[in-house]
């Protein structure tokens, strides 16, 4: 019969089974190293950059202003087709005025159409600008302001104030 053959089997198979199996590791791949990033120089730190100083903005050259006496500077404000508006700026002298006026003649014919801050006299080319109440006492190196809206094309005349 086929009994021993089949027993036999069973035997090789029982022996294959409990058998040590050859324990040899599965070779690891070697390990490389990882590969570190090229250090790459900290840039050198750059100096701050010092302001260069500026000067002092020295005031432009108007009317110089007289010991007790006064100043005045126009500047255009504003402009439009056919009229402009001025601020003019009246600087006391190195010491107190208790009033003042501005005088200019216009080279061209502007015409005052409102003012402020002043009381206008005068007529044509000629114009008188006095202080009003409120505004005429100015202490040393003092200043006040008025401003006015005229017809006709912006001018800077040339200023000058008395003090009273």
């Amino acid at each position: 019969g086929n009994g021993n053959k089949k027993a036999a089997y069973t035997s090789v198979l029982n022996a294959l089974n409990n058998a040590s199996p050859n324990t040899s590791p599965s070779p690891t791949p070697p390990v490389s190293p990882s590969p570190t990033p090229p250090v790459s120089p900290s840039p050198s730190p750059t100096p701050p950059v010092s302001p260069s100083p500026t000067p002092p903005v020295s005031p432009s050259p108007g009317t110089s202003p007289q010991p007790g006496g006064c100043s005045a500077t126009m500047r255009t404000v504003n402009s439009w087709p056919g009229g402009f508006q001025s601020e003019v700026t009246v600087n006391a002298g190195s010491s107190s005025v208790s009033g003042w006026t501005v005088n200019w003649s216009w080279s061209g014919a502007p015409s005052i159409t409102q003012l402020w801050g002043g009381l206008k006299s005068g007529s044509g080319a000629s114009v008188s600008v006095r202080n009003e109440s409120w505004n005429g006492t100015l202490p040393a190196n003092g200043t006040t302001t008025f401003g006015f809206t005229a017809n006709g094309s912006p001018e800077t005349p040339t200023l000058t104030c008395s003090a009273s």
